[in-house]
C-alpha cells in the first residue's frame, strides 16, 4: 500500500504553497513581476448561507435527540498560477471545524441556543497540475479525481493529498478514460492518516442527443492505527471497494431527464475475531446501492431542476468517514457516520444569476440494523465570486 507519514503535511510542500498564496493574494503589480502575465493569474470563490432544521431523530440506542435548528455558513476562497504552459499551481482556504473533513460550513447562530462549535479556517487544497489535450498528473491536495454523480460514496469536501493522473483515448464513438492515484486521507482538516490506492475506468459513447457515461472504480483503503477524529474505527480499518455507475441524460431543450445509479461493494474479507467488535458485527454489512433521477437543469437564470435520490448503505459498503454528510446528523459535530442507512433525498433548486442560485433539499433516513432514523430540511443560496 502506498503510506505518507503527516510530515508530508507540514514539511517543505505545505511552506511552498503557503507562500505561494501569500504571493497571489499580494497586490497585482506583484504578479505581474514575478509571473510576468496577470491574465494567467486567477482567482475563485463562493460563499454560503444555510438554514437547517433536523427533527423526529432517535439515536441508536433509541434516545431521541433534541430537534435543531440553526444558520451556517460557509466560505471559500482559491488561487492558482499558471507560470508554464500546462502547469498550474493552485491552493484553496476554506472555513470549517479543524476536526472535520467533511464539512466547510461554521455555524453563526443556533436559534436552540447550543453551542455553534469551532469556527476554523484551514488550507484544504494545494498542488501543482500538469495537463495536455489527452493526458493530466497532479501532486499534492486536490479534489477527488475519480467520476461520481454525488456525494453518497465520496463527499465532495474531502481532499485527498497524493498523487494522481489520467489519460484519455478519444475517436468518433466515443472516449475512454482512465485514472489512478495513491493517496493520504484526512483525518480531520489539517492531519492525515490512513491512505487510498486507486483507479478507475470511464466510458463515453457518442450517442447524439443521449448522454451517457459508464465507470467502474476500485478503491483500497489501508487503515493504522491511532486516528484522532475518525469514527467506529474507520482509520484503522481496511476497505476494497468496487464501485460501478451509471448516468443516462436525454438531453431535450425544455426538460432534460438524467437518470443514475450506482452500486458498492466491499470484498474486504473481515474475519469473526477480528480485535476490532465494530467490523466483528458488521462484517456481511458490505453492500450498497444509490437510485436518482432529476429533471430540468441549471446553467442560465431561470432554470430549474428538480430531483429524487434513493440510497441504501449498509455499515461497510462504504468508509463513512470520507462519504457525504448531508443525509443526517449521525456522528458527533466534527464527523458524520455516514453508512447503514436507507432514505430519500428530494430536491428543488433554482439559478437566479449567473453566479446565485437556491437549493432545497428535504432527507427523511432511517438505519438498517438499529432504531436510529431522522429528519432533515435545508435552503442553501449559493453564490460564486
Amino acid at each position: 500500500m502506498f503510506w505518507i507519514s503527516n510530515n508530508f503535511y507540514i514539511g517543505n510542500i505545505l511552506s511552498i504553497y503557503l507562500m505561494l498564496i501569500l504571493i497571489l493574494f499580494s497586490p497585482h503589480n506583484h504578479a505581474e513581476i514575478i509571473f510576468g502575465d496577470e491574465k494567467k493569474l486567477k482567482f475563485q470563490g463562493d460563499f454560503r448561507l444555510r438554514y437547517e432544521n433536523d427533527w423526529d431523530s432517535e439515536q441508536a440506542n433509541g434516545i431521541p435527540r433534541e430537534d435543531r435548528e440553526r444558520l451556517r455558513i460557509r466560505t471559500r476562497l482559491g488561487a492558482e498560477i499558471e507560470p508554464l504552459a500546462g502547469v498550474t499551481l493552485a491552493a484553496r482556504l476554506r472555513t470549517g471545524p479543524k476536526d472535520g473533513q467533511q464539512s466547510p460550513h461554521v455555524t453563526i447562530i443556533d436559534f436552540e441556543y447550543n453551542p455553534t462549535g469551532n469556527q476554523d479556517a484551514v488550507f484544504d487544497k494545494w498542488f501543482v497540475h500538469y495537463a495536455t489535450s489527452s493526458f493530466w498528473i497532479w501532486g499534492g491536495r486536490n479534489n477527488f479525481p475519480y467520476w461520481k454523480q454525488n456525494e453518497l460514496f465520496w463527499d465532495d469536501d474531502v481532499t485527498p493529498a497524493g498523487l494522481a493522473a489520467g489519460y484519455d483515448f478519444s475517436d468518433a464513438s466515443g472516449k475512454l478514460s482512465f485514472t489512478g492515484g495513491c493517496f493520504t486521507l484526512p483525518d480531520g482538516a489539517i492531519n492525515f492518516h490512513g491512505n487510498l490506492t486507486a483507479g478507475q475506468i470511464t466510458y463515453v459513447p457518442n450517442l447524439g442527443n443521449i448522454s451517457l457515461i459508464i465507470a467502474g472504480g476500485i478503491f483500497a483503503f489501508g487503515g493504522e492505527k491511532g486516528s484522532e477524529n475518525l469514527l467506529t474505527g474507520n482509520g484503522g480499518r481496511d476497505y476494497m471497494l468496487w464501485v460501478g455507475n451509471a448516468q443516462l441524460k436525454f438531453n431535450e431543450a425544455q426538460l432534460p431527464i438524467t437518470i443514475g445509479v450506482d452500486v458498492m461493494h466491499n470484498s474486504e474479507n473481515y474475519s469473526n475475531t477480528d480485535p476490532d467488535p465494530f467490523t466483528v458485527i458488521n462484517r456481511d454489512q458490505v453492500d450498497g446501492y444509490v437510485l436518482s433521477i432529476a429533471a430540468g437543469k441549471s446553467r442560465n437564470p431561470g432554470d430549474w431542476v428538480a430531483g429524487y435520490y434513493y440510497a441504501h448503505l449498509e455499515t461497510l459498503a462504504v468508509n463513512a468517514s470520507y462519504a457525504q454528510d448531508d443525509w443526517m446528523r449521525w456522528g458527533n459535530a466534527d464527523q458524520t457516520d455516514a453508512s447503514n442507512f436507507k432514505g430519500h433525498e428530494f430536491r428543488m433548486g433554482v439559478t437566479l444569476t449567473k453566479k446565485f442560485g437556491v437549493l432545497a433539499r428535504l432527507y427523511l433516513v432511517d438505519s438498517i440494523t438499529t432504531v436510529q432514523d431522522g429528519k432533515r430540511f435545508r435552503i442553501d443560496l449559493n453564490y460564486e465570486f
